[in-house]
């Protein structure tokens, strides 16, 4: 299948481009969406060969697992070992929207992004489109559409002249509103314990990349538990 660009703003083109989209991910081949904060690129998390072909149009290697956009809550519970109190509050707030959270992974989920040591990183992008297409395919491994070491692209345009037909469908629907990528949040430090219907939690949230989301809006939800930035 040719590679092209579908204008998602005509109808005729947003429908064709996410039926070949769908098309694409089922042949483990990598899509380019719009999404809240950058372009991604994009495969179904499930695919192998596409978590492949997504680190090699991106120059990089199974050290740099990419993380994994989802569709609604309940995709979270089902692909994080456990939820703590503080990952649920923190997706009720800013989800969907431009926080990356990483949590345990569900040890018996049949996937490999690479050298993830037992996690996953995962967000819900608030973005129409995106949001779509999660919820006809499920999981999809996505990264920033650019090539190791550039900016990320805020175009459509941008993300095809980075990655041209390594990518075959691409879904262009206009600038990216933010721009900037989104925070990312280490949780897999935190433990939750219950004693007598008492809540205690152990451990500590971290900065692991800033981003769109402030710290200041983070700690509104994490408060102490969120490790102070150097």
């Amino acid at each position: 299948m040719a590679t092209r660009i579908y204008d998602c703003s005509l109808d005729t083109d947003l429908l064709t481009g996410m039926r070949l989209a769908k098309v694409s991910l089922g042949r483990h081949e990598l899509v380019v969406l719009p999404t809240d904060t950058v372009y991604g690129i994009g495969c179904d998390a499930f695919s192998p060969k596409g978590v492949q072909a997504l680190l090699a149009a991106k120059g990089r290697g199974p050290q740099s697992p990419p993380p994994v956009l989802i569709p609604n809550l309940n995709t979270l519970q089902a692909l994080a070992e456990a939820v703590p109190d503080v990952a649920m509050r923190l997706a009720e707030t800013f989800w969907p929207g431009a926080l990356t959270m990483i949590l345990r992974a569900q040890p018996s989920l049949n996937w490999e992004l690479g050298e993830t040591r037992g996690t996953v990183a995962l967000r819900m992008p608030d973005h129409k489109i995106a949001l779509a297409l999660l919820e006809e395919v499920g999981p999809m491994a996505v990264s920033s559409a650019n090539l190791t070491g550039e900016p990320a692209a805020t175009t459509c345009q941008q993300a095809e002249a980075y990655l041209g037909d390594s990518v075959q469908v691409y879904l262009d629907g206009g600038t990216s509103p933010k721009g900037e990528a989104s925070t990312i949040l280490d949780l897999t430090d935190i433990v939750d314990s219950y004693k007598d219907g008492q809540l205690t939690t152990a451990g500590k949230v971290r900065i692991v990349r800033a981003g769109a989301l402030s710290e200041e809006k983070i700690r509104t939800i994490a408060g102490d538990l969120l490790e102070a930035v150097a």
